[in-house]
């Protein structure tokens, strides 16, 4: 080894190891096998620990290594260096630490030796203990690769006892780790929480059952520290975003969200978050296996009695009080309960067509898309009669409060605003048309055939995609219709015909090239 590297002048080192790490492309196990016959493991992790005073060096060891622990050969090694690994973990050298964390992540994902057992090992050195350490008292590198570390771990049965001790006063039990650490600690590990829920359904019950979900509760209920209830709110919404998630929430979170949105005396902030979080709740077809009609609706009261309370006072809470409805509008069930008697739609019907412009004109648009099924399957944008009547009805009230008077105006008012408008525009009619006298009101209007079917109307691709997929729908529903054998409507069939042919985007013209004669210049 001592013609290899001298440990006096670690150069040589260096610029071996940089040359491994800065290599092109992944390295294979052949060239980590050849690296780690010149530089021994033991070697390399001896001066990590103490050759770090060498500029450069500490940080190309841990790039080199990270590389060397990515392979099968490398994770195949670290059963037998786990001292190092341990000391790793505890290292001042915050990138050692987290060069540690990955070294265990990619041990978990890679080992493949059975006559071992990756969690035994995990056990037997202690190392749960130091990956929430790393969590808690790491910098933000270290803290996630902990939590991945950590939530790779959950994914093997046997670690269960050692993440979800029985014993609630255990040193590791997540509850007593919370309660022990620092404000950033906390919201880190309810953030490793909402990461080991993510995994599946039975983790997600020994979670729900362990009472873990009440810290995150315990912090949106803390009315004390705004940026608390905020972090916790956040997380929050990425449980909503859980697709077995629904099950656990439903029983408590509802309640929770009520009496936040109902709350005057809080942040507006927070009332909005809470907003969103409601409508990305409600918009799973599946959370209403869970929750009974009367919570739904007390939920949705909430954020219509907001609206009505707000009048246009605070514009952010105002759109956030919209986009929920919308997110809540597009399950058949939300749209249903949203057009139910009195309908929190008329919010959004209203905002959508004041022609005040402005983000609230625009939340409320794509939410009336999302309540009318633009974005549901083909089979579920009809709702049943009386949703349906309720709807019209709305519609039909605020075209005639209108100077437009009719839905065809307001509809052609809206292809007549600036792009993003008519995005929104463009989603709306997509799904009405679905419904006769929405048809016919398109089809009273040649002007909005006109801009659905000319191809230079959108200059973007999801502008031109948005416009075809609406004249898409206008055509099916048209042909689909006692309409399509009017005589007197035939110019507009055979425009939506072209438009559908004609594909979503511009293509122009080839035009041949052609010679012009004209008088030479003389000099």
């Amino acid at each position: 080894m001592e013609e290899e590297f001298s440990f006096h002048d670690p150069t040589q080192l260096l610029d071996s190891a940089s040359e491994f790490a800065h290599h092109p492309g992944a390295q294979n196990d052949a060239a980590v096998k050849v690296f780690l016959d010149r530089f021994p493991l033991p070697l390399l992790c001896s001066a990590l620990q103490t050759k770090a005073d060498v500029p450069g060096l500490e940080n190309t060891l841990v790039a080199c290594l990270e590389r060397v622990f990515k392979t099968k050969y490398g994770t195949s090694l670290v059963p037998q260096y786990m001292p190092f690994v341990q000391v790793g973990l505890k290292a001042d050298s915050q990138i050692v630490r987290c060069l540690s964390c990955k070294t265990v992540l990619f041990f978990l994902e890679n080992f493949d030796d059975k006559s071992l057992s990756a969690v035994k090992l995990i056990m037997d050195y202690d190392v749960y203990p130091l990956l929430l350490d790393c969590l808690i008292n790491g910098n933000e590198q270290v803290a996630t690769a902990a939590i991945d570390a950590i939530k790779t771990l959950a994914q093997f049965p046997e670690a269960m006892g050692i993440i979800f001790p029985s014993n609630i006063n255990d040193v590791t039990h997540l509850g007593n780790v919370a309660s022990r650490c620092s404000s950033l600690g906390r919201v880190r590990v309810l953030s490793l929480i909402v990461k080991l829920f993510s995994i599946s359904n039975s983790i997600a019950s020994v979670i729900y059952n362990s009472n873990l979900l009440s810290l995150l509760e315990a912090d949106i209920r803390n009315s004390n520290d705004t940026l608390v209830t905020l972090n916790a709110l956040e997380l929050l919404y990425e449980l909503t975003d859980i697709q077995h998630g629904a099950e656990f929430l439903a029983r408590t979170t509802i309640l929770l969200l009520h009496s936040i949105i109902s709350n005057s005396s809080m942040e507006s902030i927070l009332r909005s978050r809470a907003m969103m979080i409601s409508g990305r709740l409600l918009s799973k077809e599946n959370i209403y296996m869970f929750v009974d009609e009367t919570s739904a609706k007390s939920l949705i009261s909430a954020i219509d009695a907001r609206l009505g309370l707000l009048d246009g006072q605070d514009a952010d809470e105002y759109e956030s009080a919209l986009e929920a409805l919308g997110g809540i509008g597009s399950s058949i069930q939300g749209a249903l309960l949203l057009l139910s008697f009195p309908p929190a739609a008329r919010h959004i019907v209203h905002a959508a067509f004041d022609g005040q412009g402005g983000g609230k004109q625009l939340a409320a648009l794509h939410a009336l898309g999302n309540i009318v099924g633009e974005n549901r399957p083909e089979g579920s944008i009809i709702l049943n009669d009386d949703a349906e009547e309720s709807l019209r009805h709305l519609i039909y009230e605020v075209a005639s409060e209108s100077t437009k008077l009719t839905p065809s105006g307001l509809f052609l008012s809206i292809l007549q605003q600036a792009a993003e408008f008519r995005l929104a525009g463009y989603r709306v009619i997509t799904g009405l048309v679905a419904r006769v006298w929405c048809l016919m009101e398109i089809c009273s209007k040649p002007e909005i055939i006109s801009i659905i079917t000319d191809p230079t109307t959108e200059t973007t691709k999801i502008g031109m995609e948005a416009r075809y997929n609406c004249c898409k729908e206008i055509h099916r529903s048209f042909v689909s219709s006692k309409l399509a054998s009017d005589p007197t409507l035939s110019g507009i069939a055979g425009k939506l015909q072209e438009g559908v042919e004609r594909g979503p985007y511009l293509v122009r013209k080839h035009s041949e090239a052609t010679p012009v004669v004209m008088t030479a210049e003389r000099f």
